[in-house]
């Protein structure tokens, strides 16, 4: 066995260069090679107690996994991975491994934390190049599980119930299974090649994706009962988008993220001659401070925006980002206009049709300057409005990306289904909801978060619903 790595820095990511990338729609990191992961994973000092494992949501093996890398067996370290993360290439890539995992690793008190989301993509990766072996599943049970929504906590939940034996099918409302990871995360942070094969590695573990179907119109949770399905999951994240309620926010030019991603990442209206319109060019003001809003604002600048801005009402240390998506926003030329909040959206009517003010195109934002008060009843300071301090940026699109809500229909065609005040749905420790044999998890109970924490949330309900179903 080689010497420890004592290095108080991570290896660093391989990245394309900032000027390059900013213009097209490839990975913009790299992933390490196996020397490289084999000296990060020397920096693991094998901890007894294990500390970064109580920071993973799905509680992946992470001493074990990475004691593998040590001696070369990267399909060993894989398979560790995959017995309680059924998306390991995807997490390796989204997971905010900063504030989870490597924030408990010894490791990060006198420097920086094991690169652990770096060694897990590499692993899955490596993984994906090298082998077709899928997890192995217990006998079928003849029992059948349906999951609601193809996003991470839905695919999560999939894969431990089929683990189990459950015969599992899961509807997708959309075209292409994957949830969020395929219409909500870019290309160039999540390559959709890298959501196909982790799906594909579902389906060879005999999950049925059934897409184009919506619960709550083409079927209900009733009728799946009624079909013969002994317990149903509702994954199906929270794809409503939230508005300002400031003027303006109708004129032509103005998006949510999530309309603005899902044309440029679901239906390829980066492509020259698209059948999906979508902004090209022009200058851009994308409101907002999370990993939403970077990705929109990059993509925008992929589209050809001539100057793309982040206005945010609060400071650089309270955005809610990764540090990471940030850095690469801004070596990439994306302004942050900070302490700024947006007050009107500016534009003029369409010269073909004025009697409608629909038409109208934007031509600018008007904002506000901040300052930063007392803090709230989370801890954060709140953000003040300096009174006279109005301007305008001059942009010729707009997209708010300031969260999102769990879409109504499901509750609204399923009697017995509690929410909360903010549409989520609502659910004990173990997933369970207020009507018996229905489970939920990830965005549809907690708003717009994480995809690890869906993950966590789909990996405890598949476990309740074993529990539910073994006594049935």
């Amino acid at each position: 066995m080689a010497k420890a790595n004592m290095n108080p820095t991570k290896n660093p990511m391989p990245t394309q260069d900032a000027l390059v990338r900013a213009r097209n729609f490839e990975e913009v990191a790299i992933g390490y090679d196996e020397q490289t992961a084999i000296d990060e994973a020397l920096r693991c000092l094998s901890c007894k107690n294990m500390p970064c494992v109580s920071g993973c949501p799905v509680n992946i093996h992470i001493p074990e996994f990475i004691e593998k890398i040590k001696e070369g067996d990267f399909e060993a370290a894989y398979q560790i991975i995959a017995k309680t993360s059924s998306l390991p290439a995807v997490c390796g890539r989204v997971c905010p491994q900063e504030t989870q995992c490597e924030a408990k690793c010894v490791r990060g008190i006198k420097g920086e934390p094991v690169g652990i989301g770096r060694l897990e993509r590499f692993v899955a990766d490596w993984h994906n190049a090298h082998s077709d072996a899928v997890p192995e599943c217990a006998p079928q049970n003849g029992k059948r599980v349906a999951v609601v929504g193809s996003g991470p906590s839905g695919l999560t939940c999939a894969g431990d119930l089929a683990k189990a034996g459950y015969s599992v099918t899961v509807y997708e409302a959309l075209h292409t299974a994957g949830g969020v990871l395929v219409y909500g995360i870019p290309e160039f942070r999540l390559p959709k090649s890298i959501v196909k094969k982790e799906v594909e590695n579902l389906r060879a573990m005999g999950v049925e994706i059934v897409p184009n179907v919506i619960i709550g119109k083409t079927l209900t949770v009733d009728e799946l009962f009624q079909m013969g399905y002994a317990a149903v999951f509702i994954g199906s994240g929270a794809g409503l988008p939230n508005f300002m309620g400031i003027p303006g926010e109708a004129l032509k030019g103005v998006y949510s993220a999530n309309e603005f991603l899902t044309r440029s990442n679901l239906m390829k209206a980066y492509l020259d001659n698209p059948e999906t319109p979508i902004m090209k060019g022009g200058r851009v003001a994308v409101v907002g401070g999370g990993n939403v809003a970077m990705d929109a604002a990059r993509t925008a600048l992929r589209l050809g925006a001539e100057k793309v801005y982040i206005v945010y009402r609060r400071s650089m240390a309270e955005l809610p980002a990764r540090r990471e998506e940030v850095e690469h926003a801004e070596e990439e030329g994306i302004e942050f206009r900070l302490l700024c909040n947006p007050t009107e959206i500016l534009g003029y009517d369409n010269p073909e049709d004025r009697r409608d003010p629909k038409n109208g195109f934007v031509t600018g934002i008007k904002c506000i300057r901040m300052e930063l008060g007392e803090p709230d009843e989370r801890g954060r300071r709140r953000p003040v409005e300096v009174p006279g301090s109005e301007f305008i940026l001059d942009v010729d699109t707009v997209i708010m990306s300031i969260g999102t809500s769990p879409n109504p229909l499901i509750k609204s065609t399923t009697d017995g289904l509690d929410v909360n005040s903010r549409g989520g749905i609502i659910v004990t420790e173990n997933g369970a909801t207020t009507k018996e044999g229905v489970y939920a998890g990830g965005d549809a109970v907690t708003g717009a978060a994480t995809v690890i924490s869906a993950m966590g949330a789909g990996k405890i309900a598949a476990a309740a619903i074993d529990e539910y179903l073994k006594n049935r």
